[in-house]
């Protein structure tokens, strides 16, 4: 027993807690089913991968429960009775399900065997926390503990299994990379003994090729990961001053992508990304009806369009046109994917409840459940805002700012919602926990002792302030709605998403 509670298995305690809570849901939700375009988007990707019908959507097959609500325009072209090639989504997710269901079968069952395994993704999150936290603040047990407890009870990572998103496995590959690069970095303070150079490159560089291998899948998981992955190269390049590991990174992730995008360049005849679903967001990013999030029914303008590639070069001219005619209104835009970005979690419930997804609940137990949901990011980010600003900025402190603002900036820029921050959770509640464990003793003592730490804690003051002005307004926007949620009637009311 005492080798049990040591410190070297608290991350194997740590992850089996985890899996134990996210089991919970999946079990007692077994019987769910999906209730999203994306995620049935996804399911369609993932059978006719397991089936060997390749990468396509909209199967013959799929057409009876798509067609009443999304009027598809199949006449525009050759259809095939086995569905659409397609490169509108990333393709590792699809692939990670593809695999899942050619084992266990693409039966009534697939969508609880799916979640166990996301269940099993979303408990890795927890151990992962620990050992960045461990390298982000070194000979902090304290900080590195309390951040993954935060991980491990985070209600909506908790729940986040039930849905068949990216972000069950993006959330793992973000976490991984950004582990990978600081052992990177690690493996150069530790290299360099006398008489062992060969050995100590194959030290240096075995985690460098594996960062670029892992953000290389990170990309090909969510696109939006690419700003990050340029900037943790410049990181590696920059403040390591290893402009061949930098190198090597970038030739990984390249390789390692590739592939995905000549697939998608020999589909349409030019050079294609890893995902042909910018322009769909601009579109919706920039509509003039449009708040800068993801809103219907403008969602379904371009969807009816099966050539990806002709969606794609429609949505940006049209999303150009948007803003000449209105340039002023990008600035607005900009602001108001930062409000959405930041804002409560309270999306996807309100979607699920009004949809009849768990029966009716009386108004008190709706706001419990929306207060458990919505009030530890408040805290965390608030928490996260003041443990950054009496951090030093060290070569590894750099590499975090880095990837909150590579993750971060592109959703401001084209659209965004709630759930998109979720990615950030763990860094921040890394953060949150270097600001808890120093008291508010750090907060005093960071105020006097530097100009630059007195402006860092004025700046964060203002950031919590903006934050606490977002989070009233966007309960105020949504006053109508949660009345509605909390009538007799609530639970099917049918909220678009």
């Amino acid at each position: 027993m005492s080798w049990w509670n040591s410190s070297k298995t608290f991350p194997m305690r740590i992850f089996l807690v985890a899996l134990i809570l996210r089991l919970i849901p999946v079990v007692v939700m077994r019987n769910m089913g999906i209730g999203l375009d994306d995620m049935f988007q996804y399911d369609m990707l993932a059978r006719s991968i397991s089936t060997g019908n390749g990468y396509r959507w909209y199967a013959e097959a799929d057409l009876p429960i798509v067609l009443p609500y999304l009027k598809l325009d199949l006449s525009s072209i050759n259809y095939d009775s086995r569905g659409v090639l397609t490169s509108f989504r990333p393709p590792l997710y699809p692939a990670f399900l593809a695999i899942i269901y050619f084992v266990f079968g693409t039966g009534p069952t697939r969508f609880f065997i799916a979640r166990i395994f996301q269940a099993i993704l979303a408990a890795c999150m927890a151990p992962l926390t620990y050992a960045v936290a461990k390298r982000l603040f070194r000979n902090r047990e304290s900080t590195a503990k309390i951040s993954t407890w935060i991980i491990v009870l985070y209600p909506m990572l908790v729940v986040y299994p039930l849905s068949l998103a990216t972000e069950n496995l993006f959330f793992v590959l973000v976490l991984s990379s950004f582990l990978c690069l600081l052992k990177a970095q690690t493996s150069l303070e530790t290299a360099g003994i006398p008489g062992k150079k060969i050995s100590s490159l194959i030290i240096r560089s075995r985690w460098f090729i594996l960062s670029g291998f892992l953000l290389g899948l990170t990309c090909l998981t969510r696109s939006v990961a690419q700003i990050y992955a340029v900037m943790a190269m410049g990181w590696v390049w920059l403040f390591l001053k290893e402009r061949k590991m930098a190198i090597i990174v970038f030739m990984v992730a390249g390789v390692t992508v590739s592939p995905w995008i000549a697939r998608n360049s020999l589909l349409y005849g030019k050079l294609t990304g890893i995902e042909t679903a910018i322009g769909y967001d601009l579109y919706l990013g920039y509509h003039p009806q449009g708040t800068g999030t993801f809103q219907y029914p403008q969602s379904l303008d371009l969807m009816t369009m099966m050539n990806d590639s002709e969606r794609d070069s429609i949505g940006i001219q049209s999303a150009i046109g948007f803003i000449k005619t209105n340039p002023g209104r990008v600035l607005y835009l900009i602001l108001r994917r930062t409000g959405y970005f930041f804002g409560l979690e309270s999306r996807a419930l309100t979607y699920f409840y009004s949809n009849d997804f768990f029966g009716y609940l009386p108004p008190p137990l709706i706001i419990g459940i929306l207060t458990i949901f919505c009030l530890p990011f408040t805290i965390i980010v608030t928490s996260a805002v003041f443990g950054l600003a009496q951090t030093g900025f060290k070569t590894e402190i750099w590499l975090l700012v880095l990837l909150l603002i590579g993750y971060a900036a592109p959703h401001m820029l084209i659209i965004t919602e709630d759930r998109f921050h979720l990615a950030l959770v763990p860094f921040l509640s890394i953060l949150a926990a270097r600001c808890w464990t120093g008291g508010w003793s750090a907060i005093i003592h960071n105020w006097f002792i530097s100009n630059q730490r007195k402006t860092m804690m004025i700046a964060a003051f203002i950031i919590v302030f903006l934050l606490v002005i977002n989070w009233g307004m966007q309960i105020g926007r949504n006053a109508d709605k949660l009345a509605t949620l909390m009538s007799p009637n609530g639970n099917q009311s049918y909220f678009s998403y």
